[in-house]
């Protein structure tokens, strides 16, 4: 097949008259335009273009090349300017879908800093659609080409998924203030006595329950005294006086400071979950704000923010 630029090059020949006239036009310079006739017409098989002195003059073989040209480089400005409105789509609009947690106490920071170097910029601000739910179904989500971008809590990234680590998070034993746990002065069980205790725990599926029935694995273990369903809702169970539960240290410090809820140390339990983002395709990030808001996030977790960073270029609107 011709390049698109020797096609259009002898459109503008058969308008002007001139190849020399279509080189100026085009910005390119006589022996490019040579070159480029010359290749077409090798290609086809034939001459495309009779010289004289009076300029350059299509060949009937040249003609009709001219006609299927014209709808060839129609088709393609139509390509280019569909591409361009998936372009200005995927940076007007953002689909994330996160894990509570993140959800509830990192992600509107993240959103408000993206924001904010945006309009630094001036760059129209990107519309986010958020779905909160548990970090399998995150997962799932993401697979499925449901959303743009997910954000995860456990033990490892989900199998199957693009993935970068943007944080960590530790859970928290807690207990209501009138717990016997809250009584002791050491205020410290040991895991065997954690893992035979009904606990108040997240549905199956969440990050948090992954990471507590990871490190609890080979111990006896006592069923949940209840399933639920959000991170509020432990919350209040335990603060109720339902039994322990493991909660991340993001979401109960207000909790904690107030007295609402007690913290319970374990000895020798590693309660650790990593945060990270997912998505499907190549090794980084969609290119536009999903891109930008993986990196601000993982910026935040070290203090590296790109804000703090020099900016490479306008196309790269948070220092990827």
């Amino acid at each position: 097949m011709p390049e698109l630029r020797a096609l259009e090059l002898l459109v503008v020949v058969s308008r002007t008259g001139s190849l020399t006239s279509a080189a100026v036009e085009l910005g390119i310079t006589q022996q490019a335009a040579s070159s480029r006739v010359r290749t077409m017409e090798s290609l086809v098989g034939a001459p495309l273009l009779d010289r004289s002195r009076r300029g350059s003059a299509l060949t009937p073989t040249g003609e009709l090349l001219v006609q299927w040209a014209t709808r060839v480089l129609e088709a393609a400005e139509q390509l280019d300017a569909g591409i361009t409105a998936l372009r200005a789509d995927r940076r007007g609009h953002l689909t994330i879908a996160a894990s509570l947690t993140i959800a509830e106490h990192l992600l509107p920071g993240w959103l408000v800093a993206l924001r904010a170097r945006q309009a630094q910029l001036g760059l129209v601000p990107t519309e986010v659609t958020m779905t909160a739910t548990n970090s399998e179904r995150v997962a799932a989500m993401v697979a499925a080409g449901e959303v743009d971008l997910g954000f995860v809590e456990g033990p490892e990234a989900p199998e199957g998924l693009r993935h970068r680590l943007v944080g960590t998070d530790t859970l928290i034993v807690v207990v209501g203030p009138g717990h016997p746990w809250a009584q002791r002065s050491a205020r410290r069980v040991s895991a065997t006595t954690l893992a035979a205790t009904p606990l108040v725990v997240r549905e199956p599926g969440s990050g948090t329950r992954t990471v507590l029935a990871r490190a609890l694995e080979g111990l006896p273990t006592a069923p949940p005294a209840l399933e639920l369903s959000s991170t509020a809702a432990v919350r209040s169970a335990v603060a109720a006086g339902a039994g322990p539960a493991a909660v991340g240290a993001h979401a109960i410090r207000d909790d904690l400071a107030t007295g609402r809820l007690v913290q319970i140390n374990v000895a020798g339990l590693d309660l650790t979950r990593r945060l990270h983002a997912v998505w499907l395709g190549g090794t980084h990030p969609p290119e536009g704000p999903a891109r930008d808001l993986v990196a601000w996030a993982a910026g935040a977790s070290t203090g590296s923010t790109p804000s703090r960073q020099k900016t490479r270029t306008r196309s790269t609107t948070l220092g990827v």
